[in-house]
C-alpha cells in the first residue's frame, strides 16, 4: 500500500480562516505565492502532529482523531504575534504565533501520543506529498524534522501564511477551532486534501 505524508491540524473558524487568507494574499503580491492559502486545497491550520502514515492506515486514524475530539470541548485560541523567519533556502515566510494554551498544548501531546504507531518522520519522499503543484525537496525537511524539532517541549503553535511579510497586521486576535482534521499534505507543507474531518466535541 502506498503511503501519504500527513499533517493532523486544528482548522480555525470562518473568521480566523479568511483573516489568515487575506494576509496571505497581501504578502503573495509583495513576494512570490508559493504558498497562498485558500478555502479550497490550501487550508489555514494549526500543526498538530505531522509524518507519513500507511494509506490502509487512514480509516484508524481517523477513528482516533474523532475519539479525541469527543474529548475535548471548544476552547478559545489567539494570535499572539505576526512573525516572521527565514528558510533554509534564505527567503522570507511569515506566521501567525498561536498562543500555546494548555488546552491547545494538551491536544498536541493527546495527538502526538495516540497516533505515534501510526506515524513515520524519515521516511518521507516527494512522491508521498499531494501534487500538483510540483513537490519542493524542501518541503520534506519539514516533515522529517517535526517529531524532533517541534513536537512537544518544542511544539510553536501557528498558522503558515506564506513568503514575503507584510506592515501592519493587527493583533491579537481570538478564535475558535472550526474542526480537528485529517491532512493529506501538499508542496511547503500545506494542508492540500482533507481526509477526515469532525468538530471538537463530537
Amino acid at each position: 500500500m502506498p503511503k501519504l505524508a500527513i499533517d493532523v491540524v486544528v482548522l480555525p473558524d470562518a473568521k480566523m480562516s479568511s483573516k489568515a487568507v487575506e494576509v496571505s494574499k497581501l504578502q503573495s503580491e509583495k513576494s512570490n505565492g508559493k504558498i497562498l492559502l485558500n478555502s479550497e486545497n490550501c487550508l489555514p491550520h494549526i500543526s498538530l502532529a505531522m509524518g507519513v502514515i500507511d494509506e490502509k492506515n487512514v480509516k484508524e486514524a481517523s477513528g482516533i482523531i474523532k475519539e479525541i475530539a469527543s474529548q475535548f470541548e471548544i476552547f478559545e485560541l489567539k494570535v499572539s504575534k505576526y512573525r516572521n523567519s527565514i528558510t533554509p533556502k534564505g527567503n522570507i515566510v511569515s506566521e501567525f504565533a498561536i498562543e500555546k494554551t494548555d488546552n491547545l498544548y494538551d491536544l498536541h501531546v493527546t495527538v502526538m501520543k495516540k497516533l505515534g504507531h501510526l506515524l513515520t518522520c524519515d521516511d518521507a519522499t516527494v512522491g508521498m506529498v499531494c501534487s500538483p503543484p510540483k513537490v519542493e525537496e524542501i518541503t520534506l525537511h519539514w516533515i522529517k524534522g517535526f517529531l524532533r524539532n517541534s513536537s512537544f517541549k518544542n511544539y510553536k503553535p501557528h498558522i503558515t501564511l506564506g513568503f514575503g511579510q507584510i506592515e501592519n497586521v493587527e493583533i491579537p486576535i481570538s478564535f475558535k477551532p472550526g474542526a480537528l482534521a485529517l491532512c493529506h499534505l501538499g508542496n511547503y507543507c500545506t494542508c492540500k486534501k482533507v481526509l477526515y474531518s469532525t468538530d471538537l466535541g463530537r
